[in-house]
């Protein structure tokens, strides 16, 4: 009866350790259960929170996306429009410069018409020029024939002073042929001086 008892304690104190030891191994394992759960929540935390992050980037990159876009899209509008202005810019500066060329052209025409002018007036100055220096010379060479003229009158005049009344009144008598061939010697002598001094214009010169 007591080894029975005996073996009944030392079966009980075996179950008791061989539990109290299983109790043990299990408080171990969910210790180690539990530390693996709080690794893998903060590992699920700190993805979740990674993932959120990466959210958030992704939102910002396509709110960067959009607004560069945006930018993109008004640069190239302004570059279009800029391209438009350009193109009107040399559309009229090829215009001004067919203008600028089509005047320079009606400039040089009227430069060659107002040199061909000016040389035509040029010449007719060096003609009458020409006709003046010859009229000037014809009016000298008058004045000269003038005063020679003028010294022959007086010379006529001062014959005429000398003759007397006898000289007259024998001219008239119809056998005083003597004093009629003096006078007409005379009358002679001054219309052969008045000859040479007269003033003969050229013909030429007159005509222009």
């Amino acid at each position: 009866m007591n080894m029975r008892i005996g073996g009944l304690l030392l079966l009980f104190v075996a179950t008791a350790a061989s539990a109290e030891g299983m109790e043990e191994r299990l408080r171990t394992q969910l210790r180690s259960t539990t530390q693996q759960l709080q690794a893998l929540q903060s590992e699920q935390a700190q993805a979740s929170a990674a993932r959120i992050a990466a959210e958030n980037q992704a939102k910002q990159a396509q709110a960067q996306i959009k607004q560069l876009t945006a930018e993109l899209e008004k640069a190239r509008g302004v570059a279009e429009q800029l391209a438009g202005q350009q193109q009107n810019l040399h559309s009229q500066a090829q215009a001004q410069v067919a203008a600028s060329n089509e005047q320079i052209g009606k400039f040089k025409k009227a430069y060659d018409e107002l040199l061909v002018l000016a040389k035509g007036k040029e010449t007719e100055r060096a003609r009458l020029q020409a006709q003046l220096t010859e009229r000037d010379t014809q009016v000298q060479q008058c004045s000269v024939k003038n005063q020679q003229m003028y010294g022959v009158a007086r010379q006529l005049l001062a014959a005429y002073e000398k003759i007397d009344v006898a000289e007259v009144m024998s001219i008239r008598q119809p056998f005083a042929s003597s004093a009629r061939v003096k006078f007409e010697e005379l009358a002679q002598g001054f219309g052969d001086e008045l000859y040479q001094n007269r003033f003969d214009a050229p013909h030429t010169a007159l005509n222009h």
